[in-house]
């Protein structure tokens, strides 16, 4: 799954994409590949709506791409993109029983180490829900990180410390990184940037350690789906 300067367009090319798949399906034999399409239409749409309206249209050119000479857009953009898609993680995650208090509990977001990726999320999820839950988002520090949670994601490109952080979590919630070999620090879903695009890694085992199930529609878009010892 990935934004760049394009996404626009494609969100555009990808319902008529949709259209023509409803039609041809049943020929087909098959309904997996119009999921996968429907789901990265889903997730693009969301990411869009994230940004800034000068960043939602074609003219902006290199605006809208994650590139590290834009003088501090390409971070902004960077932070609105992963805000968007925290929030689409938790629709295509499964809590184990009792992740909840009651029925009117909220689904709760912990950030720690990016405070203004914090603000952005908070912005992103104001007013909207997940199965029917409010969703809220905390500001965590490091020595925060064993409070109940449903969503933990934690900042930094510090491998080690993101495995301590990931350690000290609790077990029944869904971990995301943004570091390198994220999955190896025992992460669940991990951030990374390929040709300057966002795009997530899943490991399977560290969902079922969790007690996380995650949809297939999620696994079908990520960039790889790790499941064993790599």
């Amino acid at each position: 799954m990935f934004y760049d300067s394009k996404m626009y367009k494609n969100v555009t090319r990808l319902c008529a994409f949709l259209a023509i798949a409803s039609v041809r399906r049943r020929r087909a034999g098959g309904r997996a590949w119009v999921w996968c399409a429907a789901l990265y239409a889903a997730l693009c749409t969301a990411a869009m709506a994230a940004l800034p309206v000068h960043a939602q249209h074609a003219g902006i050119g290199n605006g809208a791409t994650i590139n590290n000479n834009t003088n501090g857009n390409a971070s902004a953009l960077e932070r609105r993109v992963k805000a968007a898609f925290l929030y689409k993680f938790l629709g295509y995650a499964e809590f184990p029983p009792g992740a909840f208090f009651d029925g009117s509990s909220p689904v709760v977001i912990g950030v720690v180490g990016a405070d203004d990726l914090a603000g952005e999320l908070a912005r992103a999820v104001a007013g909207r829900t997940v199965n029917n839950r409010p969703v809220v988002v905390r500001v965590l520090r490091d020595t925060d990180v064993q409070v109940p949670l449903h969503l933990l994601f934690v900042g930094g490109a510090d491998p080690l410390r993101v495995g301590r952080m990931v350690r000290q979590a609790s077990a029944a919630m869904l971990v995301v990184t943004e570091c390198e070999d994220g999955l190896r620090q025992g992460s669940v879903i991990n951030f990374r940037i390929i040709d300057e695009r966002v795009r997530f890694d899943v490991s399977l085992d560290a969902a079922e350690r969790n007690g996380i199930k995650l949809s297939s529609r999620l696994l079908t878009v990520a960039n790889r789906v790790q499941k064993g010892v790599q």
